[in-house]
């Protein structure tokens, strides 16, 4: 009996990962918090059934491993990412660690079927945002699919483009932050308040360049 359930648990933890597709790399091993550094209250964030959840207090954790130097500019990142009724949450990208909320530096891509915020999932967030109507749904898995290249940010949600917006010469960020530009930077995952539960996985990554 002992053996079946240890084979059962492995058999799970294994169907929970999949092999990155051909030119990408995995960022995160559905363990453990290896290559990964929070800034914040680290009790926000768990390992479950291979994936980072986030529940609790305001926080941030970000990629802090050797791939790259964790630092990617001209990329494309795939992660799949489902939410329970009433979350938000986000992937934030180009950004750097600090150990306060939020983020001064990057770009953050929401992740929001059904919350109070009407800035819905695939949003490159108050700079193209994608209004009421999500592209996902609450407890289903989604992939979002995050393309950096040149000035240029195109997000899909399950293979469907929601966002293609290029930085202007003149950008001077958004009206929230000023530091929103596009630049060399890690990856981040928000944790953003004790009712939102979020859940990141198969967090896999292809630099172009």
């Amino acid at each position: 009996m002992i053996l079946t359930r240890a084979l059962a648990a492995l058999m799970l933890a294994l169907s929970m990962q999949t092999t990155p597709e051909p030119g990408f790399t995995s960022l995160f091993n559905g363990k453990d918090f290896t290559d990964w550094k929070i800034g914040g209250p680290a009790e926000t964030f768990t390992v479950q059934d291979g994936a980072i959840v986030a529940r609790g207090t305001p926080s941030m954790i970000y990629y802090d491993g050797p791939f790259r130097n964790h630092a990617f500019r001209n990329f494309q990142l795939k992660v799949d990412v489902m939410t329970k009724p009433g979350s938000n949450g986000g992937i934030w990208i180009m950004t750097d660690y600090q150990d306060r909320v939020w983020p001064a530096k990057g770009f953050e891509i929401q992740v929001n079927n059904s919350h109070t915020d009407p800035v819905r999932t695939g949003s490159l967030y108050h700079v193209q945002d994608v209004m009421n109507d999500s592209p996902a749904k609450d407890d289903v898995w989604c992939t979002l699919d995050i393309l950096a290249q040149g000035d240029t940010i195109v997000i899909r949600v399950d293979d469907k483009e929601v966002v293609r917006w290029t930085q202007p010469p003149d950008w001077n960020g958004s009206r929230d932050f000023r530091l929103r530009r596009v630049g060399p930077g890690t990856i981040g995952f928000q944790g953003h308040d004790p009712n939102s539960v979020v859940s990141y996985k198969n967090i896999r990554i292809k630099p172009l360049d």
